[in-house]
């Protein structure tokens, strides 16, 4: 071509330098693919298959769980056993639980998972050491928990817990997972276990009563009158609970149903399945053996005597979900850690994690209103299209509402049988609100922008002295919810935030810190007592002597209503008292 510039030899050594390069470059690759094994086509993983749960083997296979409170899985059993189904709770893990999950799984994994599989593994060992024969565990035991998503590493730990099982020599073990974001769509995939309506309703009652006993027994433990009362009542209270889900049982189709609506569905095999889901729904969740069995559960805890005006900082316990809900060595045992060093403990509850997946739902519904609808062609097919897109929007709303104001009510029904001490739910919509600022609510993974939004929350309404924030070492919803924490907390300076890392090897660092963060919030919690006593007017020895006279105030199930600004039981006690004296007294002079 004319014009063309003829190369030069610098140009040429240069082109043939950059072809040697890359034919060494490619030698290279082609050994390493072979040393990797990689020469053939490509050996993509796929999920070992296992042997099926069947359902001929319901009720004689033992379903194991674990990794929820003593108070949740007692009730959980009980709705196992409702359908038929052979269950046990694991123990609670221990510390030597956590070393067997390391010896048998990956390095790498998180606190959670090291504790559960292991205390797994070792609960498989010490049947195998009573006599049964590895052959007989695994054909007369499952393990049955929930699956994860988004960048928590929980996600795949369904393939730990088979590896540990297997380098155990628990080969074969099987492994029932359900994914939790799936809500009533879950499935396990196993004929053997079927994830029922009754089993769903079961379990949301047993989930509302054990949030709200456990949460009772915390608010009242700080201020028992004779030791270990409220652990003897709480457990009593649990067991007549459990008794009363193990013997419900399924509404048949046709019955429960009034006389004169059965002709207009007989015979309609939609309207009869229909009516049948309605009439379980109503039974289970309003029906006269729910009443009584919310009634006997209160009765169990109705005799405890309390005394309020005991000063305790108010800890509000946060963070990872397995971390703040274990009552186990997998956070320290840091709640009953915090009993003991007098503080008054506000546990999470899973109510408010089912909550939070409805309104993620929610979000993400909202989030994509419009991504289907088409942005080109004629205007009458775009707008049917619109409306067919914001109709199913609104239906599904619609289901969201229905679904939170059922569990809000199931859940403020058991808080007002135990005279409203356990503490009310708190909307996952105003923590997002809280939350937006630093932390947006569809960033995924572990619980998202709660942990933001909760020390924001209890911060600007003086709800607690402390928040205390649990989690595993290495978590990285958690490492992502920290960076934003530095900012919360310049932001509220006034607040008492401490984020604690739990592993394997460090108990005493922990509990030290949070002894020498208790030490001002238990300042907080005298001073503000003092200003209580102070801006009523009253000497405590009045306060005292009102009380003593009064049997229905030293009561664990009197409702003391929460005074704004104040965190203290015992400060909003005196605040009450004192209100009730005022009234008393105007009430005398009326009448003289």
């Amino acid at each position: 071509m004319e014009g063309a510039e003829e190369p030069t030899p610098v140009t040429l050594a240069c082109a043939d330098r950059e072809a040697e390069v890359r034919q060494q470059v490619d030698a290279a690759r082609l050994r390493l693919r072979r040393r990797a094994g990689f020469d053939g086509p490509p050996d993509h993983f796929r999920r070992p298959l296992e042997r099926v749960f069947t359902a001929e083997e319901r009720g004689q296979v033992t379903i194991l769980f674990g990794g929820l409170t003593p108070a949740h899985e007692t009730l959980i059993q009980a709705a196992l056993q409702s359908c038929g189904q052979r269950a046990e709770p694991l123990p609670q893990p221990d510390l030597d639980a956590c070393l067997v999950g390391r010896q048998f799984g990956n390095n790498g994994v998180c606190n959670p998972a090291y504790f559960t599989v292991g205390n797994l593994v070792k609960h498989l060992q010490a049947l195998e050491a009573q006599g049964m024969s590895r052959a007989d565990i695994i054909d007369r035991y499952v393990f049955f928990t929930a699956g994860g998503c988004g960048p928590c590493r929980y996600g795949m730990y369904e393939d730990e817990y088979r590896l540990a099982l297997r380098n155990a020599g628990f080969e074969g073990f099987r492994v029932l997972l359900f994914a939790q974001t799936d809500g009533i769509k879950a499935r396990t995939g196993e004929l053997g276990f079927q994830l029922s309506l009754h089993l769903g309703l079961s379990a949301l009652n047993g989930f509302t009563l054990a949030d709200t006993i456990r949460d009772f027994g915390y608010a009242v433990r700080p201020f028992e009158s004779v030791p270990g009362s409220t652990n003897a009542a709480v457990e009593s209270a649990l067991a007549i609970a459990a008794g009363w889900v193990r013997g419900r049982r399924p509404i048949p189709r046709g019955e429960g149903l009034p006389r004169g609506v059965r002709p207009f569905i007989r015979g309609r095999p939609g309207g009869e399945e229909a009516a049948r889901v309605l009439v379980n729904i109503h039974d289970q969740l309003w029906g006269a053996d729910t009443r009584a069995m919310v009634r006997a559960s209160a009765d169990a805890v109705a005799h405890l005597e309390v005394d309020r005006l005991r000063v305790k900082p108010v800890v509000k316990v946060i963070g990872e979900f397995w971390a703040q809900t274990t009552e186990s060595a997998g956070n320290f045992n840091m709640l009953a850690f915090l009993e003991r060093e007098g503080a008054q403990v506000m546990p999470e509850t899973l109510s408010s994690w089912v909550l939070f997946l409805l309104s993620q739902a929610r979000t993400k519904l909202l989030e994509s209103r419009g991504l289907d609808v088409p942005t080109t062609g004629p205007r009458l097919t775009r707008l049917r299209a619109r409306l067919a897109d914001d109709l199913r929007i609104l239906g599904k709303l619609a289901s969201f509402a229905v679904g939170n104001r059922l569990y809000r009510g199931v859940h403020e029904r058991l808080r007002a049988a135990l005279g409203g001490v356990p503490h009310q739910l708190v909307d996952p919509v105003e923590l997002a609100e809280l939350a937006r600022p630093f932390y947006h609510e569809l960033a995924r993974g572990g619980e998202s922008y709660l942990e933001v939004g909760k020390h924001i929350y209890y911060a600007r309404k003086n709800g607690a002295h402390m928040v205390l924030s649990l989690k595993p070492f290495g978590c990285m919803p958690s490492m992502q919810s920290d960076g934003v924490q530095s900012l919360v907390m310049a932001r509220f300076r006034d607040s008492i935030f401490l984020p604690i890392e739990t592993s394997p090897d460090g108990e005493i660092d922990a509990h030290s810190r949070v002894q020498v963060a208790l030490l001002e919030a238990r300042s907080r919690a005298q001073a503000e007592f003092q200003q209580a006593l102070q801006g009523t007017g009253k000497r405590l020895e009045d306060i005292q002597a009102y009380v003593a006279g009064h049997p229905e105030l030293r009561r664990a199930t009197y409702s003391v209503p929460h005074r704004e600004g104040v965190a203290g039981t015992a400060a909003s006690f005196v605040w009450h008292v004192s209100d009730r004296m005022d009234r008393e007294r105007r009430r005398f002079w009326r009448r003289g």
